[in-house]
């Protein structure tokens, strides 16, 4: 076997599947991982980094972020995958969709998925791939393409569209989604999705495990009233109006909805993206007593988990679903110390401030949805985990190995021979107050400004390659789009 071509020495290695992070150093041989094991030989022309005691975690696999929603593909995937190696990102899954926003064009993916490869390559700081939302009837038709020939294993639903748009009410739902006339997103395209995905499951049973779907689980016509309830009310401002506009039993509702249809569909790799509440997860967990033959996998994400409708920094912080008074807070941390939650991610979607907010700067409901902060992820959750008796090598599951394995890509996700020397260095000891001027991202603001996170990443790899070290992103972008699953 050649000489390996980097060592990190001296770091603390943090793997899924329990137990204490393990001192050591970790060889790299062509991008992969070669070898880990305490005081490895260095050979003469071997890259030495000394990792200082550090953990070193396994590069995150963010399952849920949103590159060109509200800027260019071309310029997000630049900007935004800086913002990823800042804070030890080495995989970015990304949504996309037709219709407004994103490409803002409706059609096949046959035409527009090649023009999303196009827009992203070559412009990456990490490695990244898509997730896909079968929009229209035609969509569902070309789910055995996708998945052969561009490598996309996993789709998404948003089912809160059926009345609304992205930011609230749309009285015209084809011309928002960029539908054919006569088409409908609603209960009934969702059940024929399902039939789809799983009729792709059955004809490559080799793959089968790693062709999943993706659910934002909200009710339309839910949030529709208690949108009008609180408007006509006013009593209520802000986030804490929002929340109430979009009610956590719409999320509960919609997660049953989705359940049974699993269950009718024979459609087993179900993932339920971004519970906010505890409603919402008190929902998701009787759907797995229930129907027990659905593997489901339940994911929240750290804006959920560190910021609520008062902590958070003023509207900036509108998001769908929306972030939650501290009781549901607390109940989200609840279930993920009890082991309920799959992955939590960043649902980054960077919006500029020139575009999240609306004439009145105070109207919530004016304002866009979404914001990012993939780079608050791993040290956020290293930093409140701790505090809460959070393993370290839960983290390493929840951020890396579990989105890893449902999603198609094997060698990501673990510090072992084999995989990719995707790692990310971290002081647990040394804690920061966010400014969001400090971000590699392009957005302004953050709802997280003024929020001690309690850990810093120092350092991330890609594939053996230093990206992000000494609070700055290095080198040209060496990412890859990944055609999944991906082999060993």
């Amino acid at each position: 076997m050649s000489n390996p071509d980097l060592i990190l020495r001296d770091v603390r290695v943090v793997r899924p599947g329990g137990g204490e992070p393990e001192a050591g150093d970790i060889a790299v041989t062509d991008g992969v991982i070669s070898e880990v094991a305490p005081r490895i030989d260095v050979p003469e022309g071997t890259v030495v980094h000394e990792g200082r005691g550090l953990l070193a975690f396994p590069g995150v696999v963010d399952a849920h972020q949103h590159w060109g929603i509200y800027n260019p593909l071309s310029d997000d995937t630049v900007t935004e995958s800086r913002a990823c190696a800042q804070g030890g990102v080495t995989t970015s899954l990304t949504y996309m969709r037709t219709g407004q926003y994103y490409l803002n064009r409706g059609g096949s993916y046959a035409e527009v998925f090649p023009e999303v490869l196009a827009a992203a390559e070559g412009r990456s700081h990490v490695d990244y791939a898509f997730h896909l939302a079968p929009m229209q009837r035609s969509h569902i038709d070309e789910i055995p393409a996708l998945v052969r020939e561009h490598g996309v294993t996993s789709f998404k639903i948003f089912m809160f569209y059926g009345s609304h748009g992205l930011h609230g009410r749309s009285a015209d739902q084809n011309s928002f989604l960029m539908i054919p006339e006569g088409e409908r997103y609603d209960i009934a395209h969702f059940e024929f999705v399902m039939r789809g995905i799983q009729a792709a499951r059955e004809a490559n049973p080799e793959i089968a495990d790693q062709i999943s779907l993706s659910l934002h689980c909200e009710t339309a016509e839910i949030m529709t009233a208690y949108t009008r309830i609180v408007e006509e009310e006013g009593s209520l401002s802000g986030l804490e109006a929002y929340s109430a506009s979009r009610p956590p039993h719409s999320e509960g509702l919609a997660v049953t909805i989705a359940s049974y249809l699993a269950h009718e569909t024979k459609l087993p790799t179900i993932n339920l993206l971004h519970l906010s509440s505890a409603k919402a997860m008190e929902a998701a967990m009787l759907m797995a007593r229930t129907f027990p033959h659905v593997d489901f996998r339940r994911e929240v994400t750290i804006g959920h988990l560190l910021a609520d409708v008062t902590t958070a920094d003023g509207i900036g912080g509108k998001v769908n679903p929306p972030l939650r008074p501290r009781a549901d807070v607390e109940a989200l941390w609840e279930h993920l110390l009890a082991g309920d939650v799959s992955w939590v991610v960043s649902d980054h979607a960077c919006c500029k401030e020139e575009l999240k907010f609306g004439d009145d700067k105070d109207d919530v409901f004016a304002a866009k949805s979404g914001f990012g902060g993939t780079e608050y992820l791993l040290p956020g959750l290293v930093g409140e985990g701790r505090k809460r008796g959070l393993a370290l090598s839960r983290i390493a599951e929840l951020t890396a190995w579990n989105p890893a394995q449902r999603l198609g890509l094997p060698t990501k996700g673990d510090i072992a021979p084999g995989f990719d020397a995707d790692i990310a260095l971290v002081d647990p000891d040394r804690s920061y107050v966010v400014d969001p001027a400090d971000s590699e991202s392009t957005q302004e603001y953050t709802p997280f400004r003024g929020l001690e996170i309690g850990s810093t990443v120092t350092t991330t790899f890609l594939r053996g390659k230093r990206i992000f070290d000494g609070g700055e992103v290095l080198g040209e972008p060496t990412g890859r789009y990944l055609h999944r699953p991906t082999g060993r």
